[in-house]
C-alpha cells in the first residue's frame, strides 16, 4: 500500500488527544514532510526516523514521503510520534504488510487494533519520551479495546493502569517481528510499586516538645484532611510542626500512588523515585509566582497545589506570598481542582491537597510576645495581616495561634511518637472511608447532610455563633465537617454540642485581626 494509518496521541496537560498518523508515499523528488501543527521535536523525528529505519536493516524509500498529524488543529509534541511514523512509512513502502500478529492469548489481531507511542534513537532502539504515564492513562480513557506498544521501561510502569494492555518493545526491528506474526505478544506485567518507594522520612513528633494545643490541631487536621493556619512569634514550632505533618498520614492506597505518579512524571520530577506510598510535601518558597502556583506554561505543565495531590501543601510565611498567588488558592482549596485557560490549550489539573500554613502576628513578629516588645506600628500590623482577604480565610478549617512556651528540651520528657498518632489517624480516616467513602473535608451538599447532622442542642450553639460573629454559610460548613472529625476521633456517630464547641475554639481569628 502507498497510505498506512496508525493510531498515537499527544498530550495536553493531563489529557490526551487521539491522533491519527498518516503516511503517503507518491513517486516524485525525494522528500520527508510532517504536517499537522508539529514543534520542533516532532519536525526533527524525520531525520531519527531516516536512521533508525536504516539501522535496523530497512530500506528508506527514495519517493515523496508525508507524514499527516490528524487533527491538524491540535498542536503536537514530544518525540513518541517517533515509531508510528517510521512503522507508517514500512507499512505503506510494502517493506512489511498488514498482516495479522498474534498475541499472548492466541488471539489474532491488526495493525488497526495497536496503539503506538516511542521516540527513536538513530540505531533503531525505542526509548521512553516523557510522561509516559500519562499518555497510557489516556490510552486507556480513549483507546479501550486497543493494545498499546510501548517502550521497555514504560511498559512496567504502564501496566499499572487497570484494563490496559501492554506491549513493551526495545528496537523497531523487535516491533516489526511482533506485527508480522515472527513473535508472539506478551503483554507487560507490572513491576511492584515498592522497588522505587521513598525512605520513611526521619521527622518525628517525639521531637516536638509542648505545645499540646496544636499537636491536637495537627492530629485533628491529618484525621479529617483538614486545612489548618498557624500563628505565633518566631521559634514556638509552627514550621517544625507542619513538616512532621506527613509523619501523620496513613501510606498512600494504590490508585494514589497511581496518580501522584502520574503527576510527579508530567513535571519531570521523578528523580526520586516513581511510586511512593509517602504522601507529596510540597513547601514553595514565598517569592513563588503564580504560574509556579497553580500551574502553566507554554505548555500546560502542573504547578505546587497539583504537585501536593494527595498530599500536604506548606506555605510558610503566609503573608509575604504575593497577593495574586494568595487568591489563586481560593477555588483549589473549594473545588479540589485547577482549571487552566489558555488562547490556543485548556488543561484541568487535580489539586485536592492539605494546606498548612503559618504566619507571624506581625512584620517583627513578636506583637504579644510575653518577654520581646513589638517594633511594629498599628498600621504596619494592619497591612500585613490585611494581605489574607476574607475569602481566603473562609476556606481554612482550622486556626490556631501557638503561645511562646519557655519549654526547655529534655529526653526525661514522655512524648508521643509519629508511629502511634498515626495508628489513630490511620482508623479515624478508615472509619470515615467506611462510612462515606471519602474524609470529611471533601463532605460537600447532601453527603454532609447525611453524614454531619447536628444534634439539636449542638445545632442550637451553631446556629447563635453564627448570628453572634456574623460567619458565612461556607464557615458553618467548614465546622461541620471539623465537629464530624472530631466526633470520630472519639468513636462517636453523634456530633454533639461538645464536638461543635471544640470545633469552634479552632475558628479564633484574634490572632489574624489588629
Amino acid at each position: 500500500m502507498s497510505l498506512a494509518v496508525l493510531a498515537s496521541g499527544t498530550l495536553i496537560g493531563l489529557e490526551m488527544i487521539a491522533v491519527r498518523v498518516e503516511v503517503h508515499i507518491a513517486p516524485g523528488l525525494p522528500s520527508f514532510q510532517v504536517v499537522g501543527l508539529p514543534d520542533a521535536g516532532v519536525r526533527e523525528s524525520r531525520e531519527r526516523v531516516r536512521s533508525a529505519i536504516v539501522s535496523s536493516g530497512f530500506d528508506f524509500p527514495a519517493a515523496r514521503i508525508t507524514v499527516n498529524l490528524a487533527p491538524a488543529d491540535v498542536p503536537k509534541e514530544s518525540g513518541r510520534f517517533d515509531l508510528p511514523i517510521a512503522l507508517g512509512v514500512l507499512l505503506a513502502s510494502g517493506q512489511i504488510s498488514d498482516a495479522t500478529a498474534v498475541s499472548g492469548e492466541r488471539l489474532p489481531v491488526a495493525v488497526q487494533d495497536f496503539v503506538f507511542a516511542g521516540e527513536l534513537s538513530l540505531t533503531g532502539a525505542v526509548v521512553p519520551s516523557g510522561a509516559a504515564l500519562a499518555f497510557a492513562l489516556g490510552v486507556q480513557r480513549h483507546y479501550a479495546e486497543r493494545i498499546l506498544f510501548y517502550p521497555w521501561l514504560s511498559a512496567k510502569q504502564a501496566a499499572h493502569i487497570p484494563q490496559l494492555k501492554v506491549v513493551g518493545v526495545s528496537t523497531l526491528t523487535e516491533t516489526v517481528a511482533l506485527l508480522s506474526g515472527q513473535q508472539t505478544m506478551q503483554f507487560a506485567q507490572p513491576a511492584p510499586m515498592t522497588e522505587r518507594a521513598a525512605s520513611t522520612s526521619c521527622l518525628c513528633m517525639s521531637e516536638v516538645y509542648g505545645q499540646q494545643q496544636a499537636r491536637f490541631a495537627l492530629e485533628l487536621a491529618a484525621s479529617g484532611g483538614h486545612s489548618l493556619l498557624m500563628s505565633g512569634p518566631p521559634g514556638v514550632g509552627k514550621s517544625m510542626l507542619a513538616q512532621r505533618l506527613p509523619t501523620l498520614l496513613p501510606p498512600l492506597r494504590t490508585q494514589q500512588q497511581l496518580e501522584v505518579a502520574v503527576l510527579k512524571q508530567l513535571s519531570g520530577n521523578a528523580t526520586d523515585g516513581l511510586f511512593t506510598e509517602q504522601p507529596p510535601f510540597r513547601a514553595p518558597h514565598h517569592s513563588c509566582t503564580m504560574a509556579a502556583m497553580v500551574g502553566g506554561g507554554r505548555q500546560l505543565r502542573p504547578g505546587e497545589v497539583t504537585l501536593a495531590h494527595h498530599g500536604v501543601l506548606f506555605m510558610d510565611e503566609l503573608p509575604e506570598f504575593d497577593r495574586r498567588v494568595l487568591e489563586s488558592l481560593r477555588e483549589p482549596l473549594e473545588t479540589g481542582e485547577v482549571v487552566i485557560s489558555r488562547a490556543n490549550q485548556r488543561g484541568c489539573f487535580p489539586a485536592r491537597f492539605q494546606l498548612i500554613a503559618a504566619m507571624n502576628p506581625c512584620p517583627c513578629g513578636y506583637f504579644g510576645h510575653p518577654k520581646i516588645a513589638c517594633r511594629c506600628t498599628p498600621e504596619k500590623i494592619d497591612r500585613y495581616r490585611a494581605k489574607l482577604s476574607g475569602p481566603l480565610l473562609d476556606r481554612i478549617d482550622l486556626y490556631l495561634v501557638l503561645p511562646f512556651e519557655e519549654t526547655f528540651p529534655t529526653s526525661h520528657v514522655a512524648v508521643e511518637d509519629s508511629f502511634t498518632i498515626r495508628q489513630r489517624v490511620q482508623r479515624c480516616q478508615q472509619r470515615q472511608y467506611q462510612r462515606q467513602g471519602m474524609l470529611n473535608a471533601s463532605l460537600q451538599g447532601e453527603a454532609l447532610d447525611r453524614y454531619a447532622a447536628l444534634q439539636p442542642e449542638a445545632l442550637q450553639l451553631m446556629e447563635n455563633a453564627m448570628r453572634k460573629w456574623a460567619w458565612s454559610v461556607r464557615v458553618v460548613q467548614r465546622l461541620r465537617r471539623v465537629a464530624r472529625t472530631i466526633a470520630d476521633m472519639q468513636q462517636s456517630e453523634h456530633i454533639t454540642a461538645e464536638h461543635v464547641a471544640l470545633a469552634m475554639q479552632f475558628r479564633d481569628q484574634s490572632g489574624l485581626k489588629y
